[in-house]
């Protein structure tokens, strides 16, 4: 039953995601103010839904469902507990949906700490955040869903990978989720001044914030990346230079470039059309790598 609740919130989510998407937009265009400000409640409840789903996720794993494929998959009786629980995102299905959680918390920072962008600027930044969420949360229902059953139930589990059992699993995915993640803020900022037509000096200092919040956790991410990697033998025991660790190595590349001409943009009035460059491909190389 717990993993089906799962799945209802996880659908729940895509609802409102899709909701996030089509109303403020639709609100902005018909200059409907009450449509614009649906967007704030909409990515609480996001958030609200998505946190949940995932709350359920490793519920399920720390009671040790392995009615649950991917429990079955990715954990066994005698797994501790602090390695459950980080078995969650320890494969494809529940790393994806950290990722929606992730968004989705992300999402709700920017509704709650953005009092000083209008009613219009706010319901364009939530909406593009929304479809991002949208996509996600659609990839994870549709093709990656990790609350699926398995019948008949098995008595045991197939263990977590023993070169996942470390603390490295625990701390570091998380962490540079945020980062990745982090960086659609400043992406869905770039949108929006486009949509816009206008790139200011108040957009940009907005965006600073984001930007260095976000690039600040995919450098901790890579350094906790790096550090597992070099005592963890399995990994090689150093940063090997394939896609891995460009995946990350590359959007923070991006970053960097955005922090400085950020810098530059708001204090110079110059290199604005660079800031929505490097904002656009800092999100594009966390997607695609």
């Amino acid at each position: 039953m717990l993993a089906e609740i799962g799945q209802f919130t996880l659908a729940f989510a895509l609802v409102v995601s899709l909701l996030l998407t089509i109303l403020p937009i639709w609100g902005f265009y018909t200059n409907n103010s009450q449509l614009m400000k649906t967007a704030r409640p909409l990515a609480y409840l996001q958030l609200i839904f998505t946190l949940t789903s995932f709350l359920i996720l490793v519920t399920l794993f720390v009671i040790q469902d392995f009615s649950v494929a991917y429990v079955w998959r990715n954990s066994n009786l005698i797994l501790p507990v602090r390695y459950r629980i980080s078995a969650t995102w320890g494969a494809h299905e529940g790393s994806m949906l950290l990722w929606v959680t992730i968004q989705a918390l992300w999402t709700a920072m920017v509704a709650l700490f953005s009092k000083s962008l209008s009613l219009k600027q706010i319901a364009r930044v939530l909406a593009i955040l929304g479809v991002i969420s949208l996509g996600f949360a659609a990839f994870v229902y549709i093709t990656s869903n990790p609350f699926l059953r398995t019948f008949p139930a098995p008595m045991d589990g197939n263990d977590l990978n023993p070169l996942l059992q470390d603390i490295g699993l625990i701390i570091h995915p998380p962490i540079l989720y945020m980062g990745y993640v982090g960086l659609s803020v400043p992406f869905a900022l770039s949108v929006t001044a486009l949509l816009g037509g206008k790139i200011d000096e108040n957009w940009i200092r907005w965006s600073r914030p984001w930007t260095n919040i976000a690039w600040g956790c995919l450098t901790l991410g890579i350094v906790l990346g790096s550090w597992w990697a070099y005592y963890e033998l399995g990994w090689g025991g150093w940063w090997f230079w394939d896609p891995v660790e460009n995946a990350s190595f590359l959007p923070w590349l991006a970053a960097v470039g955005l922090i400085h001409v950020q810098a530059v943009s708001e204090k110079r009035n110059a290199f604005r059309g660079w800031t929505v460059l490097l904002a656009i491909i800092a999100f594009s190389l966390s997607v695609l790598g």
